[in-house]
Formats: C-alpha cells, structure tokens, sequence
C-alpha cells in the first residue's frame, strides 16, 4: 500500500489542476480525508465548485485537467445526477495508484454550493437505461467488498456483492461464511466470489477487462495477508 503522504499529495495535485483550470471555482476535501479518520482504504473525495455560467465548460475540462496530474485509466457519472442542470458526479480512476485511491468528484454550480441534497430526488436528473454502464457499476461493487472486508465489515461486503450481482443480472450464491463472525482477512471463499462479480462485468463489458483482473489480483492479494 502507498503512503497517507503520497494520497495526500494527489489530493492536493487534483485540488490545483481543477481550480486552475475553471477560473473562480474552488476546492475543497470531503470525507474521511478532511476529518482526519482516513485508513489505508480511504478513496479521495473532493468538492468542485464551480461558476453557474461555466459549469458545463468546466465539466468539460475536468477530464483533460485531471491528465495533467495522472493518467486517467477511467471517468463513471453517478446516474442519479447525469442529467442534473448544476451537479455532478465523477468517480475518477487514476492509473498507477492504488485501486483503493478512487476520486469521488462532486461537482456543483455555485448556486447550489451549500445544497447538499440538490437534485438528489429528482427524477427529471436521473440517467435512463442505456445512459450508464451497470457492469462498471457492479465492478466498482466488487473493489467496494475488497475494501469492507479489509476494513473488518463483512456485512458490508456481502451487500455490496449482492447489489452488484443483482446489477448485472447473475445469480449469488456466496460461499463466504454467514453468521455474526468478524472477518480479519479477505477469505478464500471471499475472493472466489469478487473475482466472480468482477469477471462476470468484464464478460459483459469487455473494456473492463484490465480493471477486472486488477480487482481480482487485489482480492487475491488480501486473502493471502493475516492481519
């Protein structure tokens, strides 16, 4: 695993890129990065608040700043807000970080900066079917259950396996042990069934490929460690 000091400096380097590249907006961290109770695990969460009259400009620039500070490998839209007229939001893969460092990008129109619910219940927002790619959705589910089993939450993953299983249409049948025990590793059992969400979304989306086998080579990773 990367250093806390080394996710802090891409937090930073992606608060820079985006401010410089939409004049008169801001940055600010959310999360567990901002409070101080990030762990190893912790993602990158960043607010982007931008002028009304640019927020489709600078939605547009978004992807080409955050080149400036890493490859980027993938950019997922929140379906719930893709039609929003002031809001959005990116989960951003970097290349050659860890899979755990996804930048969770809240982007909103200055009008609407202290909303937080802005949108949220909209219908007239949301994407249609067909608008959003549900394997990438259920192969983020799968780093998801990575994560919540390194994090000592069983029940956790094992929604997260769930929705994202129900996402792509296969059936569950989970092999990983129920019951009120706590999880100190990710089992063996645990990662057969990430490594079978995660290929079961690569066979329906082929470009996913590449993440699919990261994900299951993590997984592997974690059920070799005793922590």
């Amino acid at each position: 695993m990367a250093s806390e000091t080394e996710r802090q400096a891409l937090a930073d380097e992606v608060r820079t890129a985006l401010e410089r590249a939409c004049p008169g907006s801001r940055t600010r961290l959310l999360g567990s990065l901002a409070a101080g109770t990030a762990d190893d695990y912790s993602d990158l969460d960043v607010e982007w608040v931008v002028p009304d009259r640019e927020f489709a400009a600078c939605l547009a620039r978004a992807e080409s700043a955050l080149e400036r500070v890493r490859p980027v490998a993938a950019v997922r839209r929140d379906p719930d807000f893709l039609h929003s007229d002031r809001r959005r939001l990116l989960f951003v893969r970097f290349a050659r970080v860890p899979l755990f460092w996804r930048l969770d990008l809240d982007v909103r129109a200055e009008s609407v900066a202290h909303d937080a619910d802005y949108d949220r219940d909209n219908p007239r927002a949301r994407a249609r079917e067909g608008e959003w790619s549900r394997p990438a959705s259920a192969l983020a589910n799968a780093i998801g259950a990575v994560k919540a089993v390194a994090r000592q939450r069983p029940d956790e993953a094992r929604g997260l396996l769930d929705r994202g299983f129900a996402r792509i249409g296969v059936p569950y049948e989970a092999d990983a042990r129920r019951g009120g025990e706590e999880a100190t590793a990710l089992e063996p059992d645990w990662a057969a069934e990430v490594g079978r969400l995660a290929r079961a979304a690569a066979r329906q989306e082929p470009e996913l490929r590449p993440l699919a086998e990261q994900a299951v080579r993590l997984a592997e990773e974690y059920g070799r460690v005793d922590r």
